[in-house]
């Protein structure tokens, strides 16, 4: 099929010529070949500026990103030329993508401590997760299994990410859990996870580290800014904010004084807990986790809705605490939860094939 600009041509030429035939009895020849130069105008207006422009604004990119091309390789490369004596230089675009944000040495690691089982929204929410900490520079994520060992799933989801990982496993015990799967309630999901997490860190970083570093603890199920991660990475001790969805309300929150002080909780469930606070709603130094190497989240004897309490206790005092996110005014997580679904087609022997991960 012939381009637009091949027929707009064509009738540029064969237009003023054909009606300067027919009236060439009557000496029009002065006007025709006004209307062929205004043709001509109009054509340019319409193919070679919009061209120009296109090939000033790719310029521009080309400016914004030359810096960045020694991150990493070209993915795609394409010329831009123009026949046009008005323009003869030949732009070329590089698009360079890299995964994840370049590490940084001035930026202290964000440790993220994430407990998981398998069931059937594992592998889209652990998806979910990762890509959202792909855009997080300095992320170290710690993701630990409820399991006897590490499964192939997350194994394999772990290194398709690209991100900096640990890959811990250890399985709660079953005398911890009623039938099945239903877990004793005196024991919330994750403890013994965190605490492996906890232990691991201890062991791999010395208490007299110059390492800079936060720990938070990110369960798979919820949903994050990406602004929360830069609020936390200016803790001192221990920082806190809202959460989202949780305690039968639109938000929980630490109540913040004028002077900028955390001094109680908004919140409906035991507001008297010393730390009312959702798993999802603070963030610890590194250094000060590496000092009280008693700190761990008690696994018994806990009544539900203190675990975080059981931890924070051992750490700071609640006027040690840093409000963030505009003193505790911003909501940047929501603890939403994911669905379970309704698998009533699958049937006791299973419809579709067991060995497709999903």
């Amino acid at each position: 099929m012939p381009k637009r600009r091949d027929i707009l041509a064509i009738v540029l030429i064969v237009l003023p010529w054909t009606l300067l035939i027919t009236v060439w009895h009557q000496s029009a020849i002065a006007p025709l070949l006004a209307i062929r130069k205004v043709c001509h105008h109009l054509v340019k207006e319409i193919l070679i500026i919009p061209e120009r422009l296109t090939i000033h604004r790719q310029r521009l990119a080309d400016d914004a990103t030359e810096t960045r091309h020694e991150n990493g390789p070209a993915t795609d490369s394409k010329e831009y030329c123009s026949q046009d004596k008005d323009i003869v230089e030949v732009v070329r675009t590089e698009y360079v993508y890299t995964r994840p944000p370049p590490w940084s040495d001035v930026l202290p690691t964000i440790h993220v401590i994430t407990p998981t089982y398998s069931r059937p929204v594992q592998k889209a929410e652990l998806t979910r997760l990762a890509n959202t900490f792909l855009h997080v520079p300095n992320l170290h994520w710690i993701l630990v299994e409820d399991s006897q060992r590490r499964t192939p799933l997350v194994t394999r989801l772990l290194r398709e990410t690209g991100l900096n990982y640990t890959h811990l496993n250890v399985e709660t015990p079953r005398n911890y859990k009623l039938r099945g799967d239903t877990r004793d309630p005196r024991i919330p999901r994750g403890t013994m996870q965190r605490n492996l997490a906890l232990r691991w860190l201890r062991e791999t970083f010395n208490s007299n580290s110059s390492q800079a570093g936060i720990v938070y603890f990110a369960d798979d199920d919820n949903t994050y800014s990406l602004e929360l991660f830069e609020e936390m990475r200016s803790t001192r001790k221990v920082s806190v904010w809202p959460v989202a969805f949780v305690g039968g309300l639109r938000y929980e929150s630490p109540k913040v004084n004028a002077a900028g002080k955390v001094y109680g909780w908004k919140t409906v469930f035991d507001p008297h807990r010393p730390f009312a606070i959702d798993m999802a709603g603070f963030a610890i130094n590194l250094r000060l986790i590496l000092i009280k190497p008693q700190a761990y989240f008690k696994l018994r004897g806990v009544k539900g809705g203190y675990q975080e309490s059981s931890l924070l206790r051992e750490l700071v005092t609640l006027n040690d605490l840093e409000p963030k996110a505009a003193n505790c005014t911003k909501i940047l997580v929501w603890h939403t939860r994911t669905e379970k679904p309704v698998l009533v087609n699958e049937g006791k022997k299973g419809f579709t094939d067991p060995n497709v991960e999903i």
